[in-house]
């Protein structure tokens, strides 16, 4: 199936379980949009694991500029004030809407379950019409020798009692935004704006 195929079903699956999509061309527009985020929801921390230092320095120069703090490696000390993450997603699903996060790291298990809120850069080049698509991705971390930690994220957090009330946010994040990563390009960075259910 093309890429603007795989995009479009991608995003609007994604959609329905209730995750909130844009597209961005660059992991600047990432970084903004999630400072834009935080600020937008009255909140004051920020995590990044998984970025390079380039960006992590950009990120942190804007933190500075906003007030707001970009909490340093060893989130285990700072998981209960974690507001919101920034963070890479391995592969999207495109029939679930789901993404699929190599979570060795304790840093990015912990930004990815603890954060209120978390923020996925998926590449585009990266959405898989279906698991099958990562098959030979998903045996060969079966197959290593070391321990992997892989979470499938389809959606906030979610949960129902047995009157089935369903509770966002209750086992992980109360909000699911993906940035489908484009390409580089001197486009406008997408500004965080209110959902439309």
């Amino acid at each position: 199936m093309e890429t603007e195929g795989l995009v479009r079903i991608m995003t609007k699956n994604a959609a329905a379980v209730g995750t909130i999509v844009h597209e961005i061309f660059s992991v600047s527009d990432a970084i903004q949009y999630a400072i834009d985020l935080t600020i937008v929801k009255k909140l004051k921390t920020l995590a990044c694991p998984g970025l390079d230092t380039k960006n992590r320095d950009m990120m942190s120069d804007l933190c500075k500029s906003t007030d707001l703090d970009l909490l340093n490696p060893l989130l285990r000390e700072n998981g209960p004030t974690l507001d919101t993450s920034l963070t890479w997603a391995e592969y999207g699903i495109a029939d679930t809407g789901t993404l699929m996060v190599a979570s060795d790291s304790e840093e990015i298990r912990i930004a990815t379950m603890l954060a209120r809120i978390h923020i996925a850069m998926l590449p585009i080049s990266k959405i898989r019409p279906d698991t099958v698509g990562i098959e030979t991705e998903l045996n060969a971390i079966l197959k290593s020798d070391s321990p992997s930690y892989t979470a499938f994220i389809t959606g906030a957090s979610r949960t129902a009692d047995i009157e089935r009330v369903l509770t966002i946010g209750v086992h992980g994040p109360v909000e699911l935004h993906l940035l489908l990563l484009k390409t580089s390009g001197n486009k406008s960075t997408p500004k965080w704006t209110e959902p439309k259910y």
